[in-house]
């Protein structure tokens, strides 16, 4: 993909446009949620909504059947500029979640993985790993740790080797159903998680690590595999990287992850699980302060973040 189509798809609509992307189809009537200061909005067929509705964030999302629960509040609501002004603006779909993410679900991670972590050994850890029935799955962040679109992202002062990994990350309602889909960026310090897999929880969790947005998309059937995702990271205003896959790379299945993660653990509220990465940059780049991270991924719009 070239420089000028990943700043026509990425950055053009993280700076305002209420455009879905190409690949919407008017036979799948899908609902874009977002978190604002002034509530909970819906974008419904290129229009904007501010739900009538008391209930909470996390009261909101958990309704039993969430895409059925926003198509019946907006029936009673008539699209806004107001409304479409404050999902200019929106905050992490995130209440009172926790955060997990799932390692070395494409294959390009395992490779990545398998080549950071050689010359400690533990590169056979990654390769094992992704051939086994159960994932690696890792708590990634509490919701006090989560930044949301335009906020700044963080990469560890005591690591030298740095990067972004946009995936695909799903809301799991609490009795374990996928209910939304949306974009997260798990911040990851390769360096340090390279020396040792032990150290795995000090490359993933900190403040600024984990990034989620712009919205929960909400759909009446499960996500096309088909989906695309993009990344491209701007230094001084130009592309330094840019890369992209789709869901149908992945080796497990959203279903398999989720079953896994709720296997033994309950989430009274919910969770966000991020599905793994499949655009890892080379050993020659790392991030850098005031770089700016764009993720798209088709039908839920662009998460955008600089980087401190």
């Amino acid at each position: 993909m070239n420089p000028a189509a990943i700043w026509k798809k990425t950055i053009e609509p993280a700076r305002g446009s209420s455009s879905l992307s190409p690949s919407y189809s008017l036979l799948r009537p899908m609902i874009r949620l977002f978190k604002t200061s002034d509530g909970p909005v819906a974008e419904h067929d290129e229009k904007f909504y501010k739900l009538n509705t008391n209930a909470d964030w996390d009261t909101l999302i958990n309704s039993e059947y969430l895409y059925q629960k926003i198509s019946d509040l907006l029936e009673s609501c008539t699209p806004s500029e107001e409304a479409a002004t404050a999902a200019k603006s929106p905050l992490a779909p995130v209440g009172s979640q926790e955060i997990w993410a799932a390692g070395v679900t494409y294959f390009s991670s395992r490779l990545a993985r398998m080549e950071e972590s050689k010359d400690a050994g533990g590169g056979d850890f990654y390769s094992r790993v992704y051939e086994a029935d159960r994932p690696e799955l890792f708590y990634k962040s509490s919701y006090v740790r989560v930044r949301g679109p335009f906020e700044p992202v963080r990469i560890r002062q005591d690591s030298s080797w740095d990067v972004p990994e946009p995936e695909a990350t799903l809301f799991i309602s609490s009795n374990g159903i996928i209910q939304g889909y949306t974009i997260g960026n798990d911040m990851s310090s390769r360096s340090i998680e390279g020396v040792n897999p032990l150290y795995l929880p000090q490359a993933k969790n900190y403040d600024g690590a984990a990034s989620i947005g712009p919205c929960l998309l909400l759909l009446p059937e499960p996500i096309s595999k088909d989906t695309e995702i993009h990344l491209a990271i701007l230094r001084e205003g130009k592309v330094a990287f840019a890369g992209d896959t789709s869901l149908n790379q992945m080796k497990r299945s959203f279903e398999d992850l989720v079953e896994y993660l709720y296997r033994e653990t309950s989430f009274p509220t919910g969770a966000f699980l991020m599905t793994g990465t499949g655009i890892v940059p080379g050993t020659d780049f790392t991030l850098q302060s005031g770089d700016e991270v764009c993720i798209s991924i088709d039908n839920i719009g662009t998460l955008q973040n600089p980087v401190e």
